[in-house]
């Protein structure tokens, strides 16, 4: 797999991928997402490409206080061969190379495959809860 940071060219494959993953929600309109992340800290956007197709995805930033992992997505016929750890390993180095000491995540509770591939790979859970406040409504997905 080979990572590279994010084109405009690769939207309509990282939707897809990430449709394809779950890790889309109908309140939460992923083009817009895209949009977003374009105009701040692009390069902390990356895609992993084989054969000239995009099979997975991070997307981290970094507060000067927090780094942030979002959109950690690799397709189901490329799980389990080491492509989620080598997009983690490359998204937390730039964030350490950004002076960040700390790198948090959100993890839906029922995605048990993520939370076990996060624990293996050195996270923990955090004595913390997790609130949230849309500033900006999304119109659903199309």
């Amino acid at each position: 797999m080979q990572i590279r940071p994010y084109e405009e060219s690769d939207e309509s494959q990282v939707v897809a991928l990430w449709q394809e993953c779950g890790l889309t929600r109908s309140w939460n309109d992923p083009r817009k997402d895209i949009a977003r992340k374009l105009g701040v800290q692009r390069e902390l956007f990356l895609v992993g490409t084989f054969g000239g197709e995009v099979v997975a995805t991070v997307m981290a930033g970094y507060d000067g206080h927090r780094g942030w992992v979002n959109y950690l997505a690799v397709g189901p016929a490329h799980r389990s061969q080491g492509r989620a750890s080598e997009l983690m390993h490359r998204v937390e180095q730039l964030l350490r190379e950004a002076g960040c000491p700390k790198i948090n995540l959100q993890v839906r509770a029922s995605n048990t495959q993520a939370l076990e591939f996060y624990k293996r790979t050195g996270y923990a859970q955090d004595d913390v809860v997790s609130l949230g406040k849309r500033l900006t409504p999304d119109a659903p997905a199309v």
